[in-house]
């Protein structure tokens, strides 16, 4: 029993001891364990259907610690697994206690044997980068081999029973890979009350150990394989260019400079106008409006009729190089708009101009 507290106490320390989440299986694995079984002592009646024994006397077995060992196919499903286990332990009898009057302890030779498929459900819960704690239930048969030659029986009884089982799961794993993970698990083992029986054709008379139930626990470590490597993430998709941006849009308006005191079109405003020209023929512009400017030298009376001229000039030109003459408006500002604000009677070739706007 001290053993048998040890490696129960191990398994919690293990499972305390994670700190850091293991990355789970998908789809299916294989796993193989061993390590040791302890039945409890169980009770039962003995030889109760020979009429000698009237009715049979009550006993209790108790059990050596022995081995267990499992082999298991499952599928995992994100943190929940599906799996197939195929189980074997087994454990001598270490005391046949049969109490009549007093009480007897019979030793001698005898054991239990077992071959038990379950249907396991569990799940793990990931507690760092490589750990996790599993648990889980399953339920199934448990084939036993049964066997007492303790002295209390006449006959040594030797016999085989199926008998419904169920059992609870606990584990700790340690992911070594994406693909294998060492655990250790406990298993909680429950077996139905089973009958062992076996005639004596010496003496004709019918033995038996009746036992209401057998409880097991079994402590394990093993290894497990995930049979198929998993899919590898997709590669982020690549980024999406920008957009290449958009054309700016053709200027739409352009300026031309004249000459002091003048209104007529220099080599320079004629390459602008024939600018604007060309602008307005590829954007399909509606209408064209020119407006003439002249510095602050001069009265404003005078200035007006300046600018004026310059508008017109502009129109002028802008009309013998395609542009209808019905869609081009033209105005004077005189003075009253300076590109560069001066004082009056000042001089500057920046106020002499005329704008000429795409609409």
């Amino acid at each position: 029993m001290r053993t048998k507290a040890l490696l129960l106490g191990a398994v919690a320390s293990l499972a305390c001891a994670g700190t850091a989440s293991a990355a789970h299986f998908q789809g299916w694995y294989v796993s193989l364990e061993a390590g040791v079984n302890f039945v409890d002592d169980a009770g039962s009646i003995n030889d109760g259907i020979d009429p000698t024994f009237l009715g049979g006397w009550p006993s209790e077995t108790s059990f050596d610690t022995g081995w267990a060992g499992m082999l298991t196919f499952g599928h995992a499903w994100g943190n929940f697994r599906a799996e197939l286990e195929l189980a074997y332990r087994k454990n001598d009898i270490d005391n046949f206690f049969v109490g009549k009057g007093g009480g007897s302890n019979f030793v001698g030779p005898g054991y239990l044997e077992e071959f038990s498929p379950m249907v396991n459900a569990l799940y793990d819960f990931p507690v760092g980068d490589r750990w996790s704690l599993t648990v889980g239930a399953g339920a199934g048969g448990d084939h036993m081999n049964y066997s007492n030659n303790t002295g209390w029986h006449t006959v040594p009884i030797r016999d085989t029973q199926w008998a419904l089982a169920w059992q609870l799961i606990g584990g700790v794993n340690f992911a070594m890979s994406e693909r294998s993970a060492l655990f250790v698990t406990y298993r909680y083992f429950n077996a139905d009350e089973t009958e062992f029986t076996s005639f004596d054709d010496l003496a004709a008379e019918l033995h038996d150990d009746s036992y209401d139930d057998f409880t097991k626990h079994s402590v394990t470590f093993g290894w497990r394989y995930d049979l198929y490597a998993d899919e590898s993430p997709a590669a982020p998709p690549a980024p999406t260019p920008p957009p290449a941006p958009a054309p700016s849009a053709a200027p739409k308006q352009f300026i031309v400079f004249f000459g002091f005191d003048k209104c007529d079109i220099t080599a320079e405003a004629d390459k602008v106008l024939g600018e604007a020209a060309s602008t307005a023929k590829s954007s399909g512009a509606a209408s064209v409006r020119i407006v003439g400017h002249t510095d602050t030298s001069g009265s404003p009376s005078y200035n007006q009729t300046l600018s004026e001229c310059r508008a017109g000039a502009a129109k002028t030109n802008l009309v013998g190089k395609g542009i209808p003459d019905s869609a081009i408006s033209t105005s004077g500002k005189g003075e009253s708009e300076l590109m560069v604000q001066t004082g009056d009677s000042v001089k500057e070739p920046q106020n002499r101009r005329a704008t000429v706007d795409l609409e």
